[in-house]
């Protein structure tokens, strides 16, 4: 059932978290379990040798409901702090966002995969995005319990995509959550409506070349696989276009890179989509309801075709 959303403002920068807020929140009644944004801030005011670290130490049932669990967080993040300084990686700031949700600001050599692999490397710490414009968050919750939970109705940016979540076949987590990183590339995110039916495979296929998977849910394939048509060298659309062919299933997801918004659908086109295109902006979402929350004026929708890959610049 899940809503998925996207926009990208062709024109400079945007109140997009609170523009995501609204849309995600038009289509809480297709997902209750939790809610997740990939934001990303305007380029130009990004440091190149700066990134951003969004990561989780605990659950948030955990946290909640854990007896030992606090003792057990503070100890995560000090062997978080341990390890980055083994790296070398510069920290420049932290932010305890919760009491398990944490932002770090910092500068490295570029080896994003050694980093995260040894960072995860500690029992319940997850790496959420690394990225120099991308910031992706996700927790329990519908779209306004985590927004203001996470003060995003404040990030300004060039686009934005976000999912509300009904969990069917994985656990009420934030793990099972999406967006999705597509480790271990920076400032690519992906959300996902539908059902993969070559999950397992597909998933063996890229464990075999080495990529990880956090979770069991069958959205994190699509991200992963995007991850290994990138460090082949292929572009964006050429990538979607080949998972129009190889994944199976039924599905329409969103895919965002630090400058671009991407959307395919499988040649069954099952799952919907309604897309909004002006020279401003693009906005597209599950359902239409959700793109008119964030207009104030009339709106012409229209519906992408079976197999469609398309892919906006900001």
């Amino acid at each position: 059932m899940c809503g998925i959303a996207g926009v990208i403002h062709r024109d400079g920068s945007s109140k997009i978290g609170e523009e995501m807020s609204f849309m995600l929140q038009a289509m809480k009644h297709r997902g209750p379990d939790s809610t997740g944004f990939a934001l990303y801030c305007e380029r130009d005011n990004i440091d190149s040798e700066q990134y951003v670290m969004r990561m989780k130490v605990a659950e948030t049932h955990e946290a909640v409901n854990g007896y030992d669990i606090h003792a057990k967080m503070e100890d995560r993040i000090k062997s978080v702090q341990s390890r980055l300084s083994e790296l070398k990686v510069k920290v420049s700031e932290v932010e305890k966002i919760t009491e398990y949700a944490l932002r770090y600001t910092f500068t490295c050599d570029g080896n994003l995969r050694q980093l995260a692999n040894y960072v995860e490397d500690i029992e319940g710490v997850e790496i959420l995005s690394i990225g120099k414009g991308l910031e992706l968050v996700k927790d329990l919750g519908d779209a306004k319990v985590v927004s203001d939970l996470y003060s995003l109705k404040s990030f300004n940016g060039t686009h934005a995509i976000g999912h509300t979540r009904m969990a069917t076949e994985s656990d009420v987590d934030i793990r099972s959550a999406h967006p999705y990183w597509a480790y271990p590339f920076a400032d690519v995110s992906v959300v996902h409506n539908g059902q993969l039916t070559n999950y397992w495979s597909k998933r063996r296929e890229l464990e075999r070349k080495g990529h990880r998977f956090m979770s069991s849910c069958d959205s994190e394939l699509i991200a992963v696989y995007i991850a290994d048509k990138i460090e082949q060298g292929r572009n964006l659309e050429d990538s979607m276009l080949q998972s129009v062919e190889e994944l199976d299933g039924v599905f329409t997801y969103l895919l965002a890179t630090s400058d671009s918004l991407g959307m395919a659908k499988d040649t069954m086109a099952a799952k919907p989509m309604v897309l909004f295109e002006s020279d401003q902006l693009v906005a597209l979402a599950s359902e239409e309801v959700a793109i008119r929350t964030i207009m104030n004026n009339e709106i012409d929708t229209s519906d992408p075709y079976d197999g469609e890959v398309r892919v906006w610049q900001a």
